[in-house]
């Protein structure tokens, strides 16, 4: 996809971080928007801010957790623009701590929005694009699912998180093999951020309560928030980069994007593990001490 002005994005997670991000970028572009997040006064901010620009811009509140309310923000869209051109599955939320201390409501919640929002964009999207591209010999299309570092690597006390953004991975690069299946002129990319200051480290105040915390959290997701914290703040590349560097790959279609390739070499030695049949690799064997941030934050320093 090389030409953006006056197509349609449909961005999730679009009221912060990398989605408002994206969304600016787009404006900028002359793209035409429609803007869903599950925090209303945050959507409605970043929509008034994309109007003032000269934007058109469509706000939807959806929680991409509920097939039905990905659905609407589907028809909104079509029913506002006639088609759909640009398809961002970038909402995202965190949670920590040791894997046998998270609770169901804790896999729900980060399973329901890093997974299942992708899933029933993936299904329900896609298909909508592919009528567009029917009726539109020219149409270009393309989908970028945001998934993270922590989809190629396995730090610990990331579980859940892990979980939800390796499937991620899996599901993006099935649908670029799907896509180049059938012809289909609408490309796909996963995106693999780092450490980037998006505030995903502060995803807890849009909690649902039906998935809400039933008990105080333990010394290992106090721990792993605090690293959070200072990972994600002290993050030198920044949102907006990261939108340049994912409208450039929409451009050339390229499928893996990186805000840090850096961090590669991590992912090679995963890699290499497998093959080899070797223990998985210390992810933080480089940076000690984080590792020892971590035992110390558990053991109540």
């Amino acid at each position: 996809m090389k030409n953006f002005q006056d197509k349609v994005a449909v961005i999730t997670g679009g009221a912060s971080g990398l989605g408002l991000e994206f969304a600016r970028l787009a404006a900028r572009l002359g793209m035409k928007l429609v803007l869903a997040d599950v925090q209303r006064d945050a959507l409605d901010a970043a929509c008034a801010e994309l109007a003032a620009g000269g934007a058109d811009v469509l706000a939807v509140p959806c929680d991409v957790r509920k097939a039905e309310e990905v659905q609407a923000l589907a028809d909104a869209a079509m029913e506002k623009f006639g088609a759909v051109h640009l398809l961002f599955n970038n909402a995202g939320v965190g949670s920590g701590g040791l894997i046998w201390e998270n609770t169901v409501a804790d896999w729900e919640w980060v399973l329901g929005v890093n997974l299942w929002g992708v899933i029933h964009g993936v299904r329900i999207f896609t298909k909508l694009m592919l009528a567009c591209a029917q009726r539109d010999a020219a149409y270009e299309g393309h989908i970028v699912n945001t998934a993270s570092m922590a989809g190629l690597l396995n730090a610990p006390a990331m579980g859940v998180y892990n979980v939800s953004k390796h499937a991620v991975v899996s599901l993006a690069e099935t649908l670029y093999h799907d896509l180049q299946l059938v012809g289909a002129p609408i490309g796909t990319s996963v995106l693999c951020p780092y450490f980037v200051p998006t505030g995903i480290n502060q995803s807890h105040r849009n909690r649902p309560d039906d998935v809400r915390m039933s008990a105080r959290p333990s010394a290992s997701q106090l721990a792993a928030q605090a690293l959070t914290d200072k990972a994600v703040g002290s993050g030198k590349v920044s949102a907006a980069a990261v939108a340049d560097l994912t409208f450039e790959a929409i451009r050339q279609g390229r499928f893996y994007i990186y805000s840090h390739p850096q961090a590669l070499g991590g992912v090679r030695e995963q890699m290499e593990s497998i093959v080899t049949q070797s223990n998985p690799p210390d992810p933080y064997r480089d940076t000690p001490q984080i590792t020892a941030m971590l035992r110390k934050k558990m053991e109540g320093g």
